[in-house]
């Protein structure tokens, strides 16, 4: 069976946060840094590639939602240069299957223009732009061939790839919202969440569900039972799950009544179980027990033995990265600068290694290299 695609490598410049960045991918991935550091706007980048080439989306929309040009390009950026996203996709065997590079900027009329839209294919050039159509009408250069069926054949298997990408960040309120799923679709937030389930195919439904509600019964001993139901008067799709409390017969209860902690680990164990795509995850030690949040990465590298997913997380949680299975590759600590984020692999830094040997677990290192200085000031608020 060939090796699943993954992300490999990032290169950045002048993305938001970053003024440049230049790091190797692994199969699972944990971001950690201070709060504002730009985790979530390095996630972004990856979902800002599959909003190109998603229905409904393209590069003039994708940076649309993001503000416009101005709002992606670095603050520390010089002389207003292009914005630069370079990826890298492959597995262990061969790093580098494609390359897909994107310069862009603006026009006066803030526009975003494409400078320069480049494709590697092992090392072989497949797409380099602007070519003599683009110089002959500039206005093509509005749109990148990524997003376009009808020129992107030669390298669809990128622009698929793209697409596939999956970004989950469950907001308990928005799934207990009774109109949560009107005129949502995909909603990364579980705007839609009960309707993505109700969705499913009935036998693979039921399959996820079951698996949910046994993985669910360790960390909720009081659940016995979970399904999804359909409102009969308005369609509604409804999640509930069977308690043993007080009642001899159990009690049956609603997203409305689950708790915020049981919505976020449904979520995540769906998510999990849907697709083998590249998973982006923000936090996902939200609301949870510290010692469900400790077997969290063991449960990814599972999935990933079986299914060659890749996963990145950001997160601020110690108890996540206490695993020892955790590789120095697998951490990229971002750290704030007056030049915008810097991003480095763990190892990189000479004192981790020796500090490990010292006895130290991963969270003791690398949790003082992220805490924001001068924290213990936020105590005297209020004086």
């Amino acid at each position: 069976m060939a090796e699943a695609l993954r992300f490999t490598h990032i290169h950045l410049e002048n993305w938001r946060n970053f003024l440049k960045v230049d790091v190797p991918l692994e199969s699972r991935v944990f971001l950690v840094g201070p709060n504002a550091s730009g985790k979530s706007n390095f996630l972004d980048v990856f979902r800002f590639l599959r909003d190109i080439v998603a229905i409904g989306g393209g590069f003039q929309q994708a940076v649309r939602e993001r503000g416009g040009v101005t709002r992606l390009r670095c603050f520390a950026a010089r002389s207003q240069p292009n914005i630069v996203v370079k990826v890298r996709l492959g597995h262990d065997e061969n790093p580098a299957v494609w390359e897909y590079e994107l310069h862009f900027k603006q026009d006066n009329q803030r526009t975003p223009l494409i400078h320069m839209e480049r494709v590697l294919h092992n090392d072989r050039e497949v797409l380099f732009r602007p070519d003599q159509a683009d110089e002959a009408d500039p206005a093509r250069l509005t749109q990148t061939y990524l997003e376009q069926v009808s020129i992107n054949k030669d390298f669809r298997d990128a622009a698929t790839f793209f697409e596939s990408v999956r970004y989950l960040h469950i907001v308990p309120q928005l799934v207990r919202d009774p109109d949560r799923s009107i005129g949502q679709t995909n909603d990364p937030y579980g705007g839609d969440f009960l309707e993505q389930i109700a969705r499913t195919p009935t036998r693979t439904q039921e399959s996820r569900l079951r698996r949910i509600r046994d993985a669910l019964m360790v960390a909720v001993p009081q659940l016995e039972d979970l399904e999804l139901e359909r409102d009969k008067t308005n369609g509604t799709p409804h999640l509930k799950g069977k308690y043993s409390h007080w009642r001899p017969k159990g009690a049956w209860l609603n997203e409305e009544q689950l708790s915020d902690g049981t919505l976020r680990l449904i979520g995540l164990l769906w998510a999990v179980l849907d697709g083998d795509s590249p998973l982006l995850l923000e936090e996902p030690e939200l609301s949870l027990h510290p010692d469900v949040v400790k077997v969290i990465p063991q449960m990814f590298a599972r999935v990933r033995r079986k299914s060659g997913r890749q996963f990145l997380i950001s997160t601020h949680s110690p108890e996540l990265l206490q695993d020892e299975g955790i590789g120095l590759d697998e951490v990229l600590i971002l750290q704030p600068t007056e030049n915008g984020t810097s991003i480095r692999p763990a190892g990189d830094f000479e004192d981790v290694a020796r500090l490990l040997e010292g006895g130290l677990n991963l969270a003791d290192i690398v949790t003082p290299k992220t805490r924001p200085e001068n924290v213990n000031q936020l105590a005297l608020f209020g004086e």
